[in-house]
């Protein structure tokens, strides 16, 4: 989902020539298929797990769980759903958030993890998360979506075992601690435990995901091992504050908050974003959604730490959307002209227009917070909600447009 651009010797991405970083953790690095030829010799005849058309397929119940809970996120604000209704899918609302990060960002993780680790059984990770979201939205018992989005964590942390095996380094041990995280929200949800009480797991899930990936690019800048212990240690605080938030909510939650914190401080500190801001095209733009990102990381965690275990109401609303939206959603806008070539296989070249929808999530996203939440105003609530739905529909038609428009290299069969 968010996987650190290719960068220079000064730490700048390019967003004009793919490479292969050493980090075998890294998206990008699709092991054994560089040159590959057919029998004869002939170019072209790439294995069937590297051609755009065999990864799309297991993207696509992770696009779909997308566009659902886009849906079900009109009937939680109240508003009509578009969707749902028409497919007869009525239990969209009550699936919402383990849709969003199990079923569409869960997704679209263990494919970049899949690609990264080159290997045929690791696109079994994918193929679950995509089965179980599509089960959780079906007529079909939620028991067995829940069922296969647990047998989707366990492969994943299949593949990480592999990947750091190959790297045991910091940045892939945080994204293990993330793997983790992942499961044992899956586990507990499927143990009856609520949503609300699961937030912790699901956002630190997100949360270390791309804290690692982060911390892998941050290496190319010559990081102090003081540095790295620190990320380590901080990424096992905010899984040890999910284990407390279980038996004691209002100290956990509030731990929970200062780890936030800690990860945001540390990112704003460390990460390249705070120098490529002032570069041009792709990498200040990335930077840009990047230092967002991390302010919104900041704002969740500070509602955490001085409101506890808020588990409903208009502070469950803010630091649920700060995190998922203000955080994640802003990653995913950032590293999408990285990760789509590297993962599909097709060139999605930045465009200045990219600014457009991320500026309306940021600025909706303001205006449902500290307007809509902050003063209990519905009516903005609503507005604002709209409005991010739109942002992200928006990103989604950019890139789109991006890729169909992009000049194929010479020589490219249709």
């Amino acid at each position: 989902m968010t996987s650190p651009a290719p960068t220079t010797g000064t730490g700048t991405p390019r967003p004009s020539r793919p490479s292969r970083p050493s980090a075998p953790a890294s998206p990008v690095r699709v092991g054994g298929t560089r040159g590959a030829t057919g029998a004869a010799g002939l170019p072209g005849a790439r294995p069937l797990r590297t051609r755009t058309g065999f990864r799309l397929a297991f993207l696509l119940p992770g696009a779909i769980a997308m566009i659902l809970g886009l849906d079900a996120a009109l009937g939680l604000l109240g508003l009509p759903q578009l969707l749902g209704p028409a497919l007869g899918l009525v239990r969209l609302p009550d699936v919402h958030g383990p849709l969003m990060v199990l079923g569409f960002v869960g997704t679209v993780i263990s494919l970049e993890r899949s690609v990264a680790l080159g290997l045929p059984w690791g696109y079994a990770a994918p193929a679950a998360s995509g089965l179980g979201a599509l089960a959780l939205v079906s007529p079909l018992p939620i028991a067995l979506g829940q069922g296969l989005l647990v047998v989707a964590q366990v492969l994943a942390l299949l593949v990480y075992r592999q990947l750091l095996a190959r790297q045991p380094a910091a940045a892939v041990t945080i994204q293990v601690l993330g793997a983790v995280m992942s499961l044992g929200a899956a586990v507990l949800w499927a143990g009856g435990v609520p949503v609300p009480y699961l937030t912790p797991w699901l956002a630190g899930y997100l949360v270390l995901t791309i804290f690692g990936e982060r911390l892998e690019l941050a290496r190319t800048e010559v990081l102090s091992p003081a540095a790295s212990r620190a990320a380590l240690g901080v990424a096992l605080a905010l899984l040890g504050s999910a284990v407390v938030a279980l038996l004691a909510p209002e100290v956990g939650f509030t731990l929970t908050g200062l780890s936030l914190l800690a990860v945001a401080g540390w990112l704003a500190a460390k990460d390249v974003a705070r120098r490529t801001v002032r570069a041009t095209g792709l990498p200040r733009f990335i930077a840009v959604c990047l230092l967002a990102g991390y302010a919104w990381l900041a704002v969740a965690g500070a509602i955490w730490t001085l409101g506890g275990a808020v588990t409903e109401g208009r502070g469950y609303d803010a630091v649920l959307h700060a995190v998922m939206l203000g955080f994640v959603i802003s990653m995913i806008m950032a590293h999408a002209p990285v990760i789509f070539p590297a993962v599909l296989r097709r060139p999605l070249p930045y465009r200045p227009v990219m600014y457009v929808p991320a500026a309306l999530l940021h600025g909706s996203l303001l205006l449902r917070l500290a307007v809509g939440d902050a003063r209990d105003l519905e009516a903005v609530v609503q507005v604002a909600g709209v409005l991010n739905i739109i942002s992200v529909l928006a990103f989604v038609a950019v890139a789109a447009w991006s890729v169909l428009s992009a000049p194929r290299p010479a020589g490219a069969r249709p």
